[in-house]
């Protein structure tokens, strides 16, 4: 098993280098073809303002939206250029408030997506991230860099948050072709709930990735004094590993999708690459 069809989403945020960069690993690792897909941000104006607004700013703003989409493509085909892959580019227009639904549309024509982590305001903060949308809309599992990027190869050490739910079920199979390339994989379950488990927490699911060949880890926590999300992340930097697999969790309201605590606080204070399903 393995991918054959990547999609990595272009910004212009200085992370996105480290983004680029591990799709590439990913696509060499599998002997996939890579996209990369930037869409612009058109100006959201509503109808009667729009009509008042110069021809001549309209015009300059196109000019650099088609300035800033070239230079997302040049550098990714200057980064892809050297690695022998089969490659294309991608670009499209749209409005703020669509552009997750346009990457979300994309994804659903590739095996996995890769999308940068949210990142801070100035003030500490993070707001609604596309990306998250990405993930909860897209129907295929996203790979989530981190903005601090990522190690050269992904995948070694992968460790598994496992649950017991369809959204971690998912996760499982969809990162199957990363996981049947590790050296060891990690399970790790904390504060399990009863129903969701056999008689030993994350016992079945190791059995599972056991039958695929792999070698396999398993730990059962119970944690009270810090959040699960902590727990995971601590477990990560004790154990080095370099990918997390998790399901996405949350529900959805008019017009927007709302993450679940622990999905959220990853997302958010993630340190390795994270693949998440919904």
């Amino acid at each position: 098993m393995s991918y054959k069809n990547l999609l990595v989403h272009l910004d212009d945020r200085k992370a996105c280098a480290g983004r680029v960069a591990a799709a590439i690993g990913l696509a060499q690792a599998h002997s996939a073809h890579l996209t990369g897909l930037y869409v612009a941000a058109d100006l959201a104006l509503p109808g009667g303002l729009r009509a008042e607004v110069p021809a001549e700013f309209l015009h300059t703003l196109r000019e650099q939206q088609e300035a800033a989409m070239e230079a997302a493509k040049q550098d990714f085909e200057a980064m892809v250029r050297k690695a022998g892959l089969s490659v294309d580019c991608r670009t499209a227009h749209a409005p703020a408030g669509r552009i997750a639904g346009i990457v979300a549309g994309h994804a659903r024509y590739a095996d996995l997506v890769l999308l940068g982590q949210p990142e801070a305001d100035a003030r500490g903060e993070y707001a609604t991230s596309g990306a998250e949308d990405v993930v909860m809309a897209s129907g295929r599992p996203a790979l989530i860099v981190p903005y601090i990027g990522a190690r050269k190869t992904i995948g070694r050490r992968p460790m598994i948050a496992w649950d017991g739910g369809r959204e971690a079920a998912r996760a499982v199979n969809d990162a199957m072709p990363i996981l049947e390339q590790a050296e060891a994989v990690s399970v790790i379950a904390v504060n399990p709930k009863d129903g969701n488990h056999g008689q030993e927490p994350g016992a079945d699911i190791a059995l599972h990735l056991a039958r695929h060949g792999m070698k396999v880890e398993i730990q059962h926590l119970k944690v009270r004094d810090i959040s699960v999300a902590d727990t995971i992340l601590s477990r990560i930097a004790d154990q080095d590993a370099d990918l997390l697999v998790m399901g996405a969790y949350g529900h959805s309201r008019v017009r927007e999708w709302i993450m679940g605590g622990t999905t959220r606080q990853i997302f958010t204070q993630m340190t390795v690459p994270v693949l998440m399903s919904h």
